[in-house]
Formats: C-alpha cells, structure tokens, sequence
C-alpha cells in the first residue's frame, strides 16, 4: 500500500522542495499537495508527475488562516484517505516584514554577529492583524489553523499497528523571550513569527505526551536561512546583491546558511526515514549546510519545558471548544 503524505503550503518555497525530494526518495508515494491556490497546486502537480509518472499526486484546497477551509479539507482527506503517514505542517506566513536598522548595524560590531545573521533574533518586526474569524493572522497561520487541521484528521492520523508522522517547520528563530502564555496570539508584541514558531515547539511536545500512545508522534525542524519569496521583501534586491557573497563567507563559520529551499528541506527529508520511537521529542532536527555546500542534519534541544507546552495544549483546546460552540450556536441558530 502506498504511503500518503500531506504536504501544506507546497506550491513554493520549502514545501515545492520538500515535494520533489521526497518522490525522488520514494516514487511510489501518493502524494497530497495541501495549498490555498488551487492553480499553482494544479501546475505543481504536473510538472510532479511528468518527473515521478509512477507516483500518485493529489489536491486539496485548504487556507490554514481560515477554520472554515481547514474544516472543509480535513473532510476532503477523510473521504479520500483511511489513514495519512506524514503530514508536513509548513505553510506559514511573516506578514510585512521590517528591519531593525539599530539592532543591525550594533549586531554587527558585536561578537553575536554570526548568530544574528543564522537566527535573525532582535532584527526583525512585523505588522500582524486580525483574520476573518477574528485571530491574529500569524498565530492562525502559522499554528491555530495547523492544530485544527490535526484535531479534525485525528481519526486517520492515530493507528496501533503502525505510527503516523506530524512534522513542522519551526524555526531557530522560536525566541521563549517572545512567547508568553498570557498572550499566546502574540497581539501586544512586534515579532508575532518568532512567537509562532516557539507555540509550534511547545505543541509539538504536548502532542507528543498526549498522543504517542496512540501511534502519533511530532517532530520539529529548521530548515535554516533560506532566500525564499517569505524572505526576499525583508530587504531590496540590490541590498540581497551586496549581502549574498558575505552570507557565501559565513557558511565557513556558521552552518545555518542553507540558502536554498532544496538545501533546507535536508532535515524534513531526513526525517521521513527515522523511526519515530527513536526520536527525542525535546529535540528540534535543523538543516545544515557546510562552507562548501554540503548538507547535513545537526541538532538543538528545544528552550522548554513540558508543563509550558501542556498548559498552552489546554489554552489551544479551550479555544478550540469555544470556537465549536459558536459554531454550534450558529447552525441552531439558522
């Protein structure tokens, strides 16, 4: 039987890498392209199958900043699917992002500067708002609509008889100073991504507490400093000009310049032939990539502990309840 793997927001960036990987790993999957624009899926999708013609590739519409569309394709796989080996949650957003000119040019007299660069930590701000059902768009995006998505596929994604995979694409730029369980939408702060991909690590282990039992284990992963679509308004195109060569240097000295999306997807890939049972759950795997451009996955203890990821378990399933209520409400209501 053919393996399937759901891959969200795979028509661009690491998601489009991780897709071509992972069918020149294993041609025989069938593959679910999870994206909001159904024409760029439609165009992944050929361009997949003319490369991988034994491999099965499908499409689901699914926009994880709206409950409704997550609600809706979560009903999509249930119908298509008795069960899903991986599921990668890795579409997500930093909405408008700003750089911090002061926290920049002080980085870079300081003995922190290779850490900056590889983390990003205190350069960047973004404006966030607020979506149509009223959450944070970052906080949506980027971990809300994903664990709705997860709540609704439970049935598919929990087996005895063998595990099932949930691996997101955190970041190590997942600052705890940025995450505050009063707050969990980050809506008083100004780097409301750095703020979802330390929730994306706090779920990650709860779910693994709640959830191994049953065959369901999560993993977390960095895929490294990339140029995407994601990164490339942060700054103009002359200024990406001038800094690649100086980024090229830095590989010699950090290995979190991974540049490409291929060279980032190294962890996400590696995964996919791990036993999960074997695997730390306090661990965040990352993308790596030598001065000479050779990749390698390495490893860092996630900066949490597991009553924090508990407790914000709790705060995503009370959510998650009142949200089912008001739902509820409205259908008695029409």
């Amino acid at each position: 039987m053919r393996k399937v793997v759901v891959v969200t927001g795979a028509s661009s960036g690491v998601g489009l890498a991780l897709c071509k990987r992972l069918l020149e790993e294993d041609d025989e999957l069938h593959l679910c392209l999870a994206c909001r624009n159904v024409g760029k899926a439609e165009a992944v999708r050929a361009a997949l199958l003319a490369a991988h013609p034994a491999a099965e590739v499908s499409v689901v519409q699914v926009d994880v900043s709206n409950l409704q569309s997550v609600i809706r394709a979560a009903g999509e796989l249930k119908q298509r699917f008795q069960r899903l080996d991986y599921v990668y949650l890795n579409a997500g957003i930093m909405p408008n992002p700003q750089l911090n000119i002061k926290a920049l040019f002080s980085g870079l007299f300081s003995r922190k500067v290779i850490h900056m660069f590889s983390t990003a930590e205190g350069l960047l701000t973004q404006e966030d708002k607020v979506t149509a059902d009223g959450f944070q768009e970052v906080f949506e995006t980027n971990v809300f609509g994903h664990f709705i998505l997860v709540q609704e596929l439970e049935a598919l994604l929990c087996h005895s008889d063998s595990p099932s995979r949930l691996i997101w694409t955190s970041s190590r730029n997942a600052r705890k100073s940025n995450f505050h369980l009063e707050d969990i939408q980050h809506s008083r702060g100004q780097e409301p991504y750095s703020s979802s991909k330390y929730a994306i690590d706090l779920l990650s282990v709860a779910l693994n507490r709640n959830f191994n039992p049953r065959g369901l284990y999560s993993s977390v992963v960095c895929p490294g400093t990339m140029v995407t679509r994601m990164t490339c308004g942060i700054l103009p195109p002359c200024v990406w000009t001038v800094l690649l060569p100086i980024i090229w240097l830095l590989r010699f000295f950090a290995n979190a310049f991974t540049l490409t999306p291929y060279n980032g997807t190294e962890a996400l890939v590696w995964l996919f032939h791990q036993k999960p049972e074997s695997l730390n759950p306090l661990t965040k795997y990352l993308s790596a990539t030598t001065g000479f451009g050779s990749n390698y996955v390495t490893t860092q203890k996630m900066d949490l502990d597991e009553d924090t990821a508990e407790k914000f378990y709790q705060n995503l399933l009370e959510l998650e309840k009142r949200i089912r209520d008001t739902i509820q409400k409205t259908n008695n209501q029409s």
